[in-house]
């Protein structure tokens, strides 16, 4: 079968699409032929050597994915139309994932739709319902709300009954955030006043931070007393902000570390439940997966190059089939 692999750890543009041989599930595992893959900034750290799990090359890149049951434990029949996630492997044809971490998808969610919603949409559950302890009616400041991460968060935290603001960089990410739900959208440069100005003068609640770099300062500035940034990642490439803690002490805030692999990975049926919790959102149409662009198996390095260079709006995925 083919696979999207890493063989030097060297970037997205030395991937290689090899023949490799198909798995062999075991007892707890689903296999499932794959569709589409969705696109992820691990993906990327990966493909460079760069991120915290470093398996030996050669590897399958591929976190996110969708498709349909060959065979599986009980609960998984073959035909079940399923979406999965795991740490890496899901860029191949044939894939044998943990049913803990396998999940079925509604009808009216198609493939593309499907592989956007594991990695991101557990991560937002995770941010806003575990970490940040949200309640309904506070008010939640997303940067980088026209990515992956974003859109997801934007939509988690309509469902959860919070108020949302995204901070974006450009009119065109502004439309993707408004298309996403979100409740009020503000340009990243002066995201600080304006937010304070929506919330009169108050401060937000939560700040779902997948972006990093200069804007931290800002964003802790932008919470209200007892508010709490929600530290997802560093997708901004400008570094990994420092913070004074006099700051916390003064306005008695927050700053928490979002890791949900570490997290959920380590305590069976956490995924689980979580997607239980998604569902009625799902149904709703409160979780509504933004795609942005989609690529062949062949652009999947291209797929990653765009979002390095933050040209991806939402979640892009490589089509397999």
């Amino acid at each position: 079968m083919r696979a999207v692999q890493v063989i030097t750890p060297t970037g997205p543009a030395d991937l290689e699409i090899r023949d490799v041989p198909e798995p062999t599930p075991g007892p707890a595992d689903v296999l499932v032929e794959v569709h589409t893959v969705g696109t992820a900034f691990p993906d990327l750290l990966l493909s460079r050597g760069q991120y915290q799990l470093k398996p030996d090359p050669p590897f399958t890149l591929g976190a996110d994915f969708a498709g349909v049951v060959v065979s599986g434990p009980d609960g998984f029949e073959p035909g079940d139309r399923v979406a999965g996630v795991a740490s890496y492997g899901g860029a191949a044809e044939l894939v044998a994932n943990p049913a803990e971490s396998t999940f079925h998808l509604p009808d009216h969610v198609g493939f593309d739709e499907g592989a956007a919603l594991p990695m991101n949409y557990l991560t937002a559950h995770f941010a806003l319902a575990e970490r940040a302890g949200l309640r309904p009616g506070e008010t939640v400041l997303v940067l980088g709300a026209s990515g992956g991460v974003g859109t997801a968060t934007l939509q988690v935290a309509k469902g959860l009954g919070a108020r949302t603001i995204a901070v974006v960089s450009t009119d065109e990410k502004a439309r993707v955030a408004r298309a996403a739900g979100a409740d009020e959208v503000v340009l990243l440069d002066g995201f600080k006043d304006a937010a304070r100005e929506l919330t009169g003068d108050r401060g937000v609640d939560v700040v779902v931070d997948p972006v990093g770099g200069d804007t931290f300062t800002d964003a802790l500035r932008s919470l209200a007393p007892q508010g709490r940034v929600m530290v997802v990642g560093f997708a901004s490439g400008q570094g990994i902000p420092e913070v004074r803690v006099n700051r916390l002490l003064l306005n008695n805030i927050d700053v928490r570390g979002v890791g949900w692999g570490a997290y959920a990975r380590v305590r069976p049926g956490y995924m689980q439940e979580q997607w239980r919790a998604l569902e009625p959102m799902l149904a709703a149409g409160t979780i509504r997966p933004l795609v942005g662009a989609t690529y062949p198996l062949e652009d999947y390095g291209r797929a990653l190059t765009d979002l390095d260079e933050r040209r991806a709006l939402g979640k892009s995925v490589v089509r397999m089939r």
